[in-house]
């Protein structure tokens, strides 16, 4: 074997899947996040110089939504078709008769979820609640601030779940196995908000957004699709904010609802929310419980490509 040939088999085993004609799973992932960058930074210009935006959004709101769901959702669409050689539904969009249960049952299992928070807290004095924000506000407007916030929830669950549990956790099982997938992408999705307001406490948000990440990443390991999994984030942030008044991961948001939260910070999480503090633990363990029940006797959708490792540990060495 001659030097070249030996560098273009070593320089192959550095890029190259061992066993598809695709790059390997690290590689895919750093692309991947520069189409992220590179779809934000032309969508942000573009929606921009729109005439007459900033008339409807002043506060970016809008804005800063519109880029964000181009961005994941344009970089994972492209990173799907060229590099992963796979179609975009393969992350998990089977439009089948589950679909539409998944997507119920995911958002109304964080209501009972956020309502044992709400009732734990308040019994333990923790949590004061002093009436209804609906004094002043007509039915109207009440009703449009739920709307509103339920609309802007499908898409943060869209966004992070399609990030997170669909093209972070999937490569990364593809590259070495599920269990690391699982952990290291409900890693990052704990680093991912550290930057959040009120995060003063970064180990217990960190902490509690990793373990919010292992419970996302069940509803996907026991359907084989992300419909169970978006249902659950998009209920998980509309109950913990909108209906029952939580800080939703260190952010504000419209509330029915007038709360005080003084118990201890480290089992209430404080002005971040219950995700920082020790209470949200046994609740996800709730919730993983509900999870199961739900899904009990259903077999996860087969994948066309079975994607679990890129060859043997023997061939993946430290190189994903």
């Amino acid at each position: 074997m001659t030097i070249q040939t030996t560098r273009r088999s070593f320089m192959g085993h550095i890029f190259l899947s061992p066993t598809e004609k695709r790059l390997r799973a690290g590689w895919r992932l750093l692309l991947q996040t520069a189409f992220m960058v590179i779809i934000a930074i032309g969508a942000s210009i573009l929606i921009y110089i729109i005439p007459g935006i900033n008339r409807y959004d002043p506060d970016g709101s809008l804005r800063n939504a519109l880029v964000e769901t181009l961005m994941i959702t344009g970089s994972i669409f492209l990173a799907c078709m060229w590099l992963d050689k796979r179609p975009f539904t393969y992350l998990g969009f089977n439009l089948s008769r589950r679909m539409i249960p998944d997507l119920l049952v995911g958002i109304l299992i964080p209501f009972v979820l956020i309502g044992f928070i709400f009732i734990v807290e308040l019994s333990a004095g923790w949590l004061t609640f002093s009436g209804f924000s609906s004094r002043g506000n007509s039915a109207s407007q009440l009703l449009s601030g739920l709307i509103i916030s339920f609309i802007a929830f499908i898409i943060v669950g869209w966004n992070e779940e399609l990030l997170s549990r669909g093209y972070h956790l999937q490569t990364l099982a593809s590259g070495m196995n599920l269990f690391w997938g699982v952990l290291i992408s409900s890693s990052i999705f704990g680093i991912l908000h550290l930057a959040n307001p009120n995060s003063e406490n970064k180990v217990m948000v960190a902490l509690g957004i990793l373990a919010a990440g292992v419970f996302l990443a069940y509803g996907y390991l026991r359907t084989g699709q992300l419909w169970l999994s978006i249902g659950l984030h998009i209920g998980w942030n509309f109950f913990e904010g909108p209906v029952f008044s939580f800080p939703v991961s260190g952010t504000g948001s419209f509330h029915l609802i007038n709360v005080t939260i003084s118990g201890p910070q480290l089992w209430t999480g404080g002005g971040f929310g219950p995700e920082a503090g020790l209470i949200v633990f046994p609740i996800l363990a709730l919730g993983m419980l509900l999870t199961f029940l739900y899904t009990r006797g259903r077999q996860p959708v087969k994948k066309p490509v079975d994607q679990a490792n890129e060859g043997s540990p023997d061939e993946h060495s430290n190189i994903i």
